[in-house]
């Protein structure tokens, strides 16, 4: 609860009144005075009453690739007079005028990839002769996740065999390879259990098999440059949702220590989406050791710090140099990169 502008004058000028009225000796200015504060005083009681409006929020869609149209609906009861609110989405605010009961639909900012909470609405609170002001937050919060935007990419086309071995792969079909023995979860076969391991350990262990001809892909996306580092998460955003979707297994890396490591399909490529959503610019961190399979690096910044990592390809967004015995795919912004590289 606080003063508005008219408010903060009216202070002011009730004292000056008063003092003119004592000193000149007029009873006017001391009335006028006191008229003043006194209506001061009276518009805190009427804005501190409890708000009987109601507010329903939804978003629709709660994902949405940046840029693309997404839009808040507001259901509100008992609006009374109609007031004006603030919603707020992330750092942008929008102002809604609302005059009755009714549904009001309006389009939210999407310019900014990251998750976003939507709300709650700030209801204006003001006196009848606007000198005091409150801000009420009514109804719920919302989240809206604005994901890196994508382009058409191809999925990597250089995948290794899961074999623990370096050489090839020549598995029978539907064979197995022992990925690593882990404790029991419920929902596990019975027949994976690992005896010894669970002697051993005093806890139920089992054995995690990896299929041996379902490829592997690893991405490490290099954070800590901030220039271009929108293109640099849409170019590993495009590259990991393709290759996730045709049924690789997928690997997030990061220098801050981010370690996301999913199954082939659609709700995978979903999950990395999520994840490339929240990503930020970090100057601290070290790079991890080389995963196994396929490896891709996505960076803005010098590609010769990443020769020790040995990868497959380096997506680049501009920059000069060389990593011996890999690909490096050059492009000025996202979209030359992603043609590239399907090239």
């Amino acid at each position: 609860m606080r003063l508005t502008a008219r408010g903060v004058a009216v202070v002011v000028a009730a004292p000056v009144c008063c003092a003119v009225g004592i000193v000149a000796g007029y009873p006017l200015f001391l009335a006028l005075g006191g008229l003043l504060a006194g209506a001061v005083l009276a518009g805190f009681p009427g804005v501190s009453r409890r708000s009987p409006v109601e507010v329903t929020r939804s978003v629709h869609p709660v994902r949405v690739e940046r840029g693309k149209p997404a839009l808040a609906t507001l259901s509100v009861r008992n609006a009374g007079g109609g007031f004006t609110a603030r919603d707020r989405c992330g750092r942008h605010v929008r102002r809604v005028v609302v005059r009755a009961d009714a549904v009001y639909r309006y389009e939210l900012p999407t310019s900014e990839r990251g998750k976003h909470v939507v709300g709650p609405l700030v209801v204006e609170r003001t006196d009848p002769l606007g000198l005091v002001r409150k801000d009420v937050g009514t109804g719920s919060t919302a989240t809206l996740w604005v994901r890196p935007r994508r382009h058409p990419a191809r999925p990597f086309a250089a995948g290794h065999r899961r074999h623990h071995h370096e050489g090839a792969a020549g598995g029978p079909r539907g064979s197995l390879d022992l990925r690593d023995v882990r404790e029991y979860v419920p929902g596990d076969e019975v027949r994976l259990v690992h005896w010894k391991s669970s002697a051993r350990t005093g806890k139920l262990m089992v054995r995690d098999y990896a299929d041996p001809e379902r490829p592997l892909l690893a991405v490490l996306v290099d954070t800590r440059h901030s220039e271009s580092f929108e293109d640099v998460v849409e170019v590993a955003a495009s590259v990991l949702h393709a290759s996730a979707v045709a049924g690789y297994r997928c690997r997030l890396l990061t220098p801050g220590g981010v370690d996301v490591s999913v199954d082939g399909g659609v709700l995978a490529g979903q999950r990395l989406l999520d994840e490339l959503c929240v990503l930020r610019v970090s100057s601290d961190g070290v790079l991890p050791a080389r995963p196994p399979g396929g490896f891709v690096v996505v960076t803005a910044g010098s590609v010769e710090s990443f020769a020790v990592l040995r990868p497959d390809v380096v997506l680049a967004l501009g920059g000069a140099g060389e990593v011996p015995g890999a690909r490096v795919v050059r492009g000025v912004d996202a979209a030359e990169v992603v043609r590239r590289w399907n090239a």
